[in-house]
């Protein structure tokens, strides 16, 4: 993130400066006009598009002699309504945690431009993968998906979701759609742009693809296996800039890291490869949600692959460039040593011979006459 200076002066109505410094008030306000709308007969039905969780289905349940009636939901065009008011929610709490957190921590601890960028990066997404992980582990227990790891492809097309689990994908959506503005709103430099559009845009397909291809189970696992790695780098990163010495958390990470990769494709092949080959609904119906196709199966597969090696290519690099760093510090350590060593060899030496000149009986008998 970049870093934002505030002046004392105002910045003339509707200008950069003006939306930039203010735009988490201005999006409060688009907010604040959409739950408004609710109190009105006139603007609550389509105030409630963006506000709550669409296309709900009852479903009744029997549980011995008694039916209970369940509810569940499924996707459709009206779920962009709501990701859009979710995104402007991200963008208020994005700028909650900047000004309240983050920023009082940047100026107790005075960092340069370089870390307080990356500081303030790290300290947005773990306060994300945090909350993303713990909800996405919530709704795995409850839904008792890892416990019978079948379910992942059991019952293809899963196209019924719980509440929890379709809100989960609307707020993850919502939420990587505002980084989208917030790469304008944070001033970030040109030459980092390029590198947060591909992850960004890497998120927004994976999680996209898994909502729409009724592959929501799936999704889920791998998002929070994912985000908990991801959690385990950004804090460990936070602990290194407030003390440089700490770096065991990187170790950690590494290994959890290349771990994550393999099981990410284990999954992935298991239930695409295997589970959907095998399922008895085959076919492609957009209708009732099925996408159990061999083609969409291969792209699928093709899409984690590409996605897991891309990481694993950024993450070898990674570790290469720390690497030559550690390795051209140590160097330098033992030069500046063995420099200092020979000069306080020398100085010994030439003491040692001044000290025996002085006390000569040249020098004596030259003082003599």
């Amino acid at each position: 993130m970049g870093i934002r200076k505030k002046s004392n002066k105002n910045p003339p109505v509707l200008s950069h400066e003006f939306i930039i410094q203010n735009h988490a008030d201005i999006v409060s306000c688009v907010a604040m006009l959409f739950l408004l709308g609710l109190m009105f007969e006139i603007t609550s039905k389509i105030a409630v598009l963006f506000i709550t969780v669409q296309y709900n289905v009852t479903v009744t349940a029997s549980e011995g002699s008694e039916e209970t009636a369940v509810n569940y939901f499924h996707h459709g065009l009206k779920d962009m309504a709501t990701i859009f008011f979710y995104m402007l929610v991200a963008i208020i709490m994005h700028a909650i945690i900047q000004e309240y957190v983050l920023d009082k921590i940047n100026r107790k601890m005075h960092f340069s431009k370089t870390k307080h960028s990356k500081f303030n990066e790290s300290g947005q997404l773990s306060a994300f993968y945090l909350f993303s992980c713990a909800w996405g582990a919530s709704i795995l227990f409850s839904e008792n998906i890892l416990s019978n790891p079948v379910s992942l492809w059991e019952g293809y097309p899963h196209t019924l979701m719980p509440f929890q689990m379709k809100f989960y994908y609307i707020c993850q959506l919502g939420y990587w759609l505002h980084a989208l503005p917030e790469l304008y709103f944070q001033k970030i430099k040109k030459e980092d742009i390029p590198r947060q559009l591909v992850y960004i845009s890497l998120y927004l397909v994976h999680i996209a693809g898994a909502y729409i291809l009724n592959l929501n189970r799936l999704g889920l696992v791998l998002l929070v296996l994912h985000y908990f790695v991801e959690l385990l780098f950004h804090m460990s990163r936070i602990i290194y800039f407030s003390n440089e010495e700490r770096q065991a958390g990187f170790g950690v990470w590494a290994v959890l890291f290349v771990l994550a990769r393999l099981l990410t494709l284990s999954l992935s092949v298991l239930t695409v490869g295997f589970g959907l080959a095998g399922a008895e609904q085959q076919g492609l119906s957009l209708s009732e949600g099925n996408f159990n196709v061999l083609f969409i199966r291969v792209t699928v597969l093709a899409a984690i692959c590409t996605s897991q090696a891309f990481m694993m290519w950024k993450f070898i690099n990674f570790q290469l460039r720390r690497w030559r760093e550690h390795a051209q510090t140590t160097a330098l350590k033992k030069k500046s040593s063995s420099a200092k060593g020979k000069s306080r060899k020398a100085n010994g030496v030439n003491g040692s011979v001044s000290a025996n000149g002085a006390d000569s009986p040249r020098v004596k008998k030259e003082k003599s006459t």
